[in-house]
This record gives structure tokens, sequence and C-alpha cells, in this order.
């Protein structure tokens, strides 16, 4: 009982739970009280220099000197009236977490020292560019980067340092972060839905994405997770037989949340609260020791930065509860995984949102419009929203039984479904005054209600009532990636159709007539990506492919499209990519891939040789010593047959695992020759990887032969069940 894993278990049962205090019975008290939002704006800055910051949010214009000098000064007035000594610009690099420097107000002077705070340093920074991922874009040694100032995401304190959100940019103006391309694509949303929206209604100024990011996670003890060298180095479990008892019963879902549990919710959500982030949602999810928590609906930049600080909170939060949170998409083999759902809609700046549809022939026409029209934009770009959510992390988890497919396909409910189709097949009447119905035999669509359609847990892209639901992103994806592109291929598609109805206008149609006339194609070209059915099913998978959807299983092949000619020319219409930033993007994500696995491939032949085998042998050898006293007293063969089966059986998993594990490092070898990204990543997914799992296999087999104390590793039923 003296290894590293009961030690561990002794630490687990000695655990108490922390006392959680909150600032306040009532959240509407301390709500953003670590935010300095509008309304700390109001009473820190001029009127002059509010109105001039909420026209740059609202607006995109540029801030005057003179107003981020008044706001540097006020935001060091609010953050040290907190108690804040630091300040950082606080980015997202393309590693998949957050970034700081700190710096001390404090400036020393000739008779002392003075609290010193300017707007040079509010909206600028100069990070060194070559030291994170940037796909060739930077050499080693061109090291200048800038952060910018993002004021559309409010500062905040954590600690006692005063949090800038800012971009992140190379030297020559390249995007090296995530909030870059996502504000681009924002930004052309706005213009191309406007331009939509004005067939409707000219009042229409403005037109935010909103969001909202269900997050999933696993919690387990800190100790237990500091016994796993393969969870600490790689976020999941190399190896792991399956507990007796896992999810089979149902019975950790919506069920009641453990006590220590409960504590760490309260904690983390109390500091949630306290920077702005709206959380409305907690609760068990199917796995064991598997939680959720989400949010209320966002503007979208807001919500992927909220989404982002969540994580880094979590993770601080859970570490005063003895717990580790686990974001990797699939920790445990043999249970659910966890994933980001990213609920998605369009709202104007009269409050209209654009994927609800209305009570009137009119609103139900624009519904249609902006529900058609991303019905269309995925259909056309399946394959970069799919690759938009690859990681070597998802690919564990996409078309396991708790995940959507690989396979791109829209979900709608029976009810949408049948409007489609029964608008695609119904012909246009052009008698018919404009403000009557312009379709012979189809009602108005009712007014749908969010619990008006069913779910579809298995659709990647769901319609849920008034908002669709990306299903597919990882737990710990910085929703950024694919909420720009779905922005961006939303605003592309938009573009294109207010081109093809202005054409149609042009030559003499009425314009509700041109509208429908262009829906009407639209549903039509875009009915094999619309599907309504089990997507884990194998013949969804032989029906996808006689529809004509891809189906593509790995990360490296997927993220091919990145660079196709039909992509640039997307990106370099909406300006979002220049063809050098997607060429840096795709090298950057194929170089992560085969670098995790690579850590991974390391971490489990370091276990195999200098944990688990000599744990086997160790008990082989008990077992050989306790053969050889039963033979030297004169037992018969067949009293220690038993024995003899054991030492067998070990000896065979041994061999096969240090067969196996030596060849995994020669293929490794060969892999890491290869200069080539995107060979080198193929190359450790289909020569590398396919080791894995037969090693896994045989190391199972070994954790149920050898005798539990001699055990090293925390096992399955420890590790997924709190106590």
């Amino acid at each position: 009982m003296s290894n590293i894993r009961f030690k561990a278990l002794e630490a687990v049962l000695t655990r108490t739970i922390p006392e959680v205090k909150t600032p306040s019975a009532k959240i509407s008290d301390y709500f953003a009280a670590n935010v300095f939002d509008k309304k700390k704006m109001r009473e820190y800055l001029s009127k002059e220099a509010y109105d001039s910051i909420v026209n740059s949010i609202d607006h995109g214009e540029p801030i005057a000197r003179d107003t981020a000098e008044q706001t540097a000064s006020a935001m060091k007035a609010w953050a040290m009236s907190k108690g804040a000594t630091h300040y950082t610009h606080w980015f997202q690099p393309l590693t998949g977490t957050t970034a700081e420097k700190h710096d001390a107000f404090f400036e020393p002077t000739s008779d002392g020292a003075i609290e010193k705070f300017s707007g040079d340093a509010l909206a600028q920074q100069e990070p060194d560019a070559s030291s994170f991922p940037n796909g060739g874009i930077r050499n080693t040694f061109e090291a200048r980067g800038y952060t910018a100032w993002d004021p559309s995401s409010p500062a905040f304190i954590m600690g006692r340092t005063l949090c800038i959100p800012t971009v992140f940019v190379s030297y020559t103006g390249e995007a090296l972060d995530y909030k870059v391309p996502l504000l681009k694509a924002l930004s052309a949303l706005d213009k191309a839905a406007v331009d939509v929206c004005h067939y409707f209604d000219k009042g229409i100024e403005k037109v935010n994405a909103s969001l909202g990011i269900e997050q999933e996670y696993f919690l387990v003890d800190l100790a237990l997770y500091n016994a796993r060298p393969d969870m600490y180095l790689t976020g999941r479990t190399l190896f792991g037989h399956m507990s007796a008892k896992n999810q089979q019963l149902e019975d950790h879902y919506f069920g009641s949340i453990p006590e220590r549990v409960y504590a760490f919710m309260q904690d983390f959500e109390t500091e949630a609260l306290l920077l702005g982030i709206p959380l409305k949602t907690r609760h068990n999810e199917v796995a064991p020791s598997q939680f959720e928590c989400a949010p209320i609906y966002e503007e979208i930049n807001l919500a992927i930065d909220h989404n982002s600080l969540l994580m880094d909170l979590m993770d601080k939060v859970a570490k005063r509860h003895n717990f580790k949170v686990l974001l990797h998409e699939k920790p445990y083999a043999g249970v659910n995984g966890s994933g980001k759902h990213n609920n998605w809609s369009m709202i104007t700046n009269t409050g209209k949102n654009l994927l609800s549809p209305g009570k009137t022939p009119k609103n139900n026409l624009m519904f249609l419009t902006f529900f058609v029209n991303t019905i269309k934009a995925v259909a056309e770009h399946a394959d970069l929203l799919r690759a938009s959510i690859a990681t070597v992390n998802n690919d564990h988890r996409l078309g396991a039984n708790e995940a959507p497919p690989a396979i791109i396909s829209i979900f709608l409910g029976s009810q949408l479904n049948d409007v489609l189709d029964e608008i695609e097949t119904s012909r246009i009447s052009k008698k018919l005054k404009e403000e009557a119905l312009l379709w012979q035999g189809i009602p108005k669509i009712p007014q749908i209600l969010k619990d008006n359609t069913d779910r579809n847990r298995t659709s990647p892209f769901a319609f849920t009532g008034n908002k669709f639901e990306l299903r597919a992103v990882g737990s710990s994806a910085n929703s950024a990636n694919p909420m720009t592109i779905l922005n961006v291929i939303v605003a592309d598609q938009l573009r294109k159709f207010k081109l093809e109805v202005d054409k149609l206008i042009k030559k003499g149609e009425k314009k509700d007539l041109a509208l429908l006339t262009v829906i009407k194609r639209y549903i039509k070209e875009s009915k094999a990506i619309r599907f309504e059915g089990n997507g884990y099913s194998e013949e969804w998978e032989k029906e996808a492919e006689t529809r004509g959807l891809s189906n593509v299983k790995t990360t490296p092949r997927a993220l091919d499209v990145l660079i196709t000619e039909k992509t640039e020319k997307l990106f370099e219409d909406t300006r979002v990519f220049s063809r050098r930033e997607a060429h840096a993007r795709h090298d950057i994500l194929l170089e992560e891939f085969y670098k995790k696995l690579q850590i991974e491939a390391r971490v489990m032949g370091e276990l195999v040789n200098n944990v688990i085998i000599p744990a086997a042998i160790t008990y082989q050898s008990k077992l050989v010593e306790s053969v050889r006293g039963l033979k030297d007293i004169g037992l018969k063969p067949d009293t220690y047959a038993a024995q003899l089966d054991i030492i067998t059986k070990l000896a065979e998993h041994i061999n096969f695992i240090k067969t196996n594990v030596d060849k995994m490092v020669d293929e490794r070898k060969k892999a890491n020759a290869i200069d080539d990204v995107r060979e080198k990543s193929i190359a450790y997914d289909e020569k590398v990887k396919t080791f894995f799992q037969p090693i896994r296999y045989h190391v199972d087999k070994l954790e149920q032969l050898v005798d539990d104390s001699l055990w090293p590793l925390p096992k399955f039923r420890e590790l997924l069940f709190i106590k």
C-alpha cells in the first residue's frame, strides 16, 4: 500500500470541503463588479469620452488619442480602487490557451514613485510574436508583434491585475490570434445581413451575432490526477480498464450534485459572475464526474472571451477544491466525452432575432430568408465547417455514441422540414398582391417556440426553435475558430443572395417574388444536407455517401479544405484571411496535431517501460516464486495450474506491449524525419497512432491480472467517482 496510487487515494479520503462565501445573497448585487463595463465608464469618464468609446464599440470607429488617455486614467483609478497593482493585455494566441504579461502601475520618480498607466500602454503592447504559433509568418529572429486594445470587450480584474482584452497581430499585420479573424467575420456578417434586412426594414442599422456556449467538463481529484502521468501530460488516460459500473445505469445525468462538486460550482460561479460572465445553468452530465455549465446568450465576441476566461477560471478555482478540471474531449475511453454546444443566432439593433419567425407573412418571409441562407451556407461549405472543429482531441469524440458524426448535416425538425418541402414543390403566383400570401397552398409559418421542434443530439448543426446549435465543437476548443467560419460563410451567402435578388428586381420582378424565387432554388440546392434521423447509425453513413456528403474522419485530411481555391476565394471576398494567413493557420493546426500525438506516443512509451511492465514483472516474479515453492513441497502441477496460466498470460501481454512499443517508436522516428507538415501529420495519424489501441488493450488486460496492491496507476473506478 505504499505506491503513489495508494498515497493519492489516502489524500482523497482526507479531503475537506472549503467554505464558500458569496459577496451577497443576491447575484444582481455583485454581478460584473470586477468589470469596467458601461456603468463604470459612465462613472469614471467624461460624457464625451464615454460617447466616443460607445461609438467605437457600436460602429468600429477609431478612438482618439485623448480619449485613450482619459480611458486609461479612468481604468487605472477604478482598478486601483479595487486593489489592482498591475495591468496586462489579455489575448488568445493560437496555442489554445490565453496569454498575458503583467506590468506594474508603479513607476519610480526622482523623489519617490507614482502609479502610471498611459493611453499608449492601454492601446498597444509588444509581445514576442515569434514565440507563439505563427505558421512561418514570423522567423525566430523576427520577434516583434503587437497586442491592441479591443474596446468592445470590457476590461476586468483577475486577482490584483487589470486585464485588457486585445487582438494579437504580427509586425506586418497578419492575425496571430483567434479574435482578429472573428471580428472581421462579424463585420462581414453585419454588412451583408443589414443589406438583406433592408428588403424588409430600412430602420435596421446593425446585425450582431449572438452566442450561448454550453460547456461540458470532467472533474477528477487533484491527487489522483497527479498520480496519472498520462492525464497530467496529455489531458486524457492513455490506459485504463473500464470500471464495472460506469454510465450504463444513466443515474448520473441530472442527478444530485455531489457535495464537493457543489461547493466548487458555487465558488467558480461566484468568481465568474463577478467578472460579468452570465452563468445560468449547472447540472450533472451523462458520464460519472462529468458536468455542464451554461451562460445566457451574449454578443458573440464577448461570449467567446467569456468562455476562454471561464475555462481559465474553472481551472484556478478547482485547485482550491483539490480538483482538476478536464476539458479534454475524451479523457476516458468507454464513457461519453465532452463538447461545447454553440447556440448561434443573429440579432438586429431593433431587437429582432432574425431566426425567429413572426406572426405576419412579411416577418415569415424575413425569417425564411435568413433561415434558408444559413442552410445554404452550411451546405456550400460543409467541409470548411467540419475543418473548423477538427482537432486531435475531437477525433476521439466525433462519431462516438455521444457526439455528432464527422458528417456535417442539418436537423430542422419535422415542422420546418415540411414547410421547406412544401415551398420547394409549390409554384409562385405572380397574380397575387405583394401583401398577400405568395405561395399557393402554403399556410403562414406559425410562431415557432423553443420547444416546438424536437431536439436531435446526433446532429452536428441543429435548428432549435430560434437559433442554430453547432454541437460538434470540442470541449477544450476556442469557439472563435468555428464561429469565425460559420459567420463568414453566412455573410458570403447573404452577399450572394442579395446580388441574385437585385438582379431579378432590375429585370422588373417584384421584390417579394424575387426573394421567394431565389429562396425556392436554395431550398432545392441545399436539400441533401438536411437530415432528420439518427446520425450515429451506419445507415446514415451509407446514405450520406449517396447524397454526396463528405465524411472526413481525421484532422489532417479535414484541414485540406483550408487551402483550396474555393476557400481562398471565400476568405479573400470577405477579407477574413489573406492567402498567407490561411496557409499559416493550416500549418499551425497540422503542427499542433502531430505534436500532440508525438507527446502521447512518448508518454505511452515511458509509462509502459518505466511503470507498467515493471509492475507486471514484479507480480509475475511473485507468482513464479509461489509456483516454485509449491513445486518444492511436492504438490502436483494441477494444483498450481491457475498461477501458471496467469504467468503465461502476463508474459504474453508483456511481450506484445514491449514489441509494439518498440515498433511504435520506430514509426515515430520515421515520422519525425518527414519535413512536410501535412505528410508528417498523416504519418503520425496513420502509422504511429494505430499502435495506441492495441497497446492499450494489452495494458488494460494486465491491469485486470496484476495484484491490485501492485498496480501503480489510479484505476477508472477511482477516477470516475468523486469521493
